[in-house]
């Protein structure tokens, strides 16, 4: 008579097997989630071969695998790359903490790259030649009034017939010497030396605001590589997450086929970032071949310019040193050199004393000499042509004048553009800090909810880190944008060295 077997007595043996099923079945119910989150912490890395044991052996014992010798872990691990620190930035906007550089002080790296390309720059050694050349003249123009000597002299075979004489003829020799001084010129020599002494501190001013371009586009550009390393490191952070993701599902898939399309997607996900990273580095290539045209093939390891030109100014004494920039002073240079040049062309129509002095000897021939000392003056009666040429360097003067006041003006506006532009980025660099711990937290919970949970997709997890590093992106651009908006507004004043030193 067979016993039925809900009536049958459980033995030790059927007890061991009825517990062995029910942990089974736990185990399988918890399978994926717990491979999940082992996988995702990098501390569990399972082979094919212990999982399908797992399967075929339900009520024995799984056996993590034995760790590796750190001589063969491959460098690029799951646990490296999950275990990466993101560290977020301060409350005061910088993004020194979140980034390793370079420990050099970056104000004299930025004096270094300065100096170095004011040194190789041919377009300052060309604007300091013509800065030498508008001296030149003007020391020519003030040596106008120093007396002028002059000596002469000829050698020649001479003949002469006098009426009722015999020919006479031979040798001859003879010798000139000339002095001439003006004693007054109505003013027109002074104004001529005003007007080249002028253009020669408009050439000054120009050589100055060369070097002050020059200067600015020195330290732009290395803002810029500095920007591209930041964001290269934080797309290098982002692509490493999504690696260390993508990881963890391919050994989620292994056990759970029905997570492959959540595979797909992370992989998708990881080109993504992979290609962004690829495009910063790209960018951040072109910016160090610009950077090179001024300082040179060697370029220094760059500098943590985070701290560098983070102080907005004062607006009002922004636009007051407006009337100190170089290209300013020149315009202003250039409209009083119109002037001095017109009262010239009009003292040139008044008369004019000089102080004469000749002498001459005569040897050969006929032996003798002559000399003569007085004073000469030109008193112009008329000149057609007079009042057009002081009228024309007038209206150039006026000109100038003009010019100058609409780019004081124009000036003006754009450093209250500036200002604002500057002061609105390094606002927004301190508000993305709040919004990015909150973010931080949101991933951790999102990623949390997702592994052990279930409550949250992967779609989810992807776009709370994608929101993440984005929002770091955002904190790396509104905090260079400021510096380079600040970095504009001295320059368009007293210079971007200004603040450096």
């Amino acid at each position: 008579m067979s016993t039925n077997k809900s009536q049958r007595p459980k033995t030790a043996r059927d007890g061991r097997f009825y517990k062995g099923n029910l942990v089974s079945l736990r185990l399988r119910k918890c399978l994926t989630p717990c491979l999940m989150a082992a996988a995702l912490a990098g501390l569990l890395v399972p082979s094919v071969d212990a999982q399908a044991q797992a399967k075929a052996k339900p009520g024995a014992t799984r056996k993590l695998a034995p760790a590796e010798p750190a001589s063969e872990r491959p460098a690029n691990n799951s646990q490296s790359r999950c275990g990466e620190e993101d560290a977020l930035p301060s409350s005061s906007g910088r993004a020194a903490s979140m980034f390793d550089t370079a420990a050099t002080d970056p104000r004299t790296q930025l004096q270094e790259l300065v100096q170095t390309a004011l040194r190789r720059s041919q377009a300052t050694g060309s604007a300091n030649l013509l800065a030498q050349a508008a001296r030149d003249d003007w020391e020519e123009a003030r040596a106008a009034r120093i007396p002028q000597v002059d000596i002469g002299g000829s050698a020649a075979y001479i003949g002469n017939k006098p009426e009722a004489y015999a020919l006479q003829h031979g040798l001859q020799g003879r010798l000139t010497l000339n002095v001439a001084a003006p004693l007054y010129s109505s003013g027109r020599i002074e104004q001529l030396a005003a007007w080249r002494s002028q253009l020669a501190e408009s050439a000054r001013q120009g050589l100055i605001n060369t070097e002050q371009q020059i200067a600015l586009q020195v330290v732009s550009l290395a803002m810029d590589r500095g920007r591209y390393q930041l964001q290269a490191q934080v797309f290098g952070q982002y692509v490493r997450k999504m690696a260390c993701l993508a990881e963890a599902l391919d050994i989620v898939v292994r056990a759970d086929k029905g997570r492959a399309s959540e595979l797909v997607q992370a992989q998708k996900t990881l080109q993504q970032t992979e290609l962004a990273l690829t495009q910063t580095k790209s960018t951040l290539k072109q910016v160090e071949i610009r950077l090179r045209r001024f300082v040179g093939d060697e370029l220094p390891p760059s500098a943590s310019y985070s701290t560098v030109l983070t102080k907005v100014p004062e607006l009002e004494q922004m636009q007051a040193d407006v009337l100190m920039a170089a290209d300013v002073v020149q315009l202003a240079a250039q409209a009083r050199a119109q002037l001095s040049y017109a009262d010239s062309v009009a003292a040139a129509q008044k008369p004019q004393i000089n102080l004469l002095l000749q002498s001459s000897a005569t040897a050969g021939q006929s032996k003798g000499g002559e000399w003569a000392a007085g004073v000469s003056f030109n008193v112009p009666i008329f000149n057609a042509g007079a009042d057009y040429g002081i009228g024309a360097a007038r209206k150039r003067a006026e000109s100038a004048r003009l010019m100058r006041e609409d780019t004081i003006e124009a000036r003006r506006y754009r450093v209250a553009d500036m200002h604002e532009a500057a002061t609105s980025s390094f606002e927004r660099a301190r508000n993305i800090v709040d919004i990015l711990r909150n973010s931080d937290r949101l991933r951790a919970s999102t990623l949390q909810q997702w592994q052990q949970l279930g409550r949250r997709s992967l779609f989810d997890v992807m776009g709370t880190e994608a929101d993440y590093f984005s929002q770091r992106i955002a904190q790396v651009n509104a905090l260079y944008d400021g510096q380079q908006a600040v970095a504009l507004l001295w320059s368009m004043g007293k210079g971007v060295m200004e603040p450096l030193r």
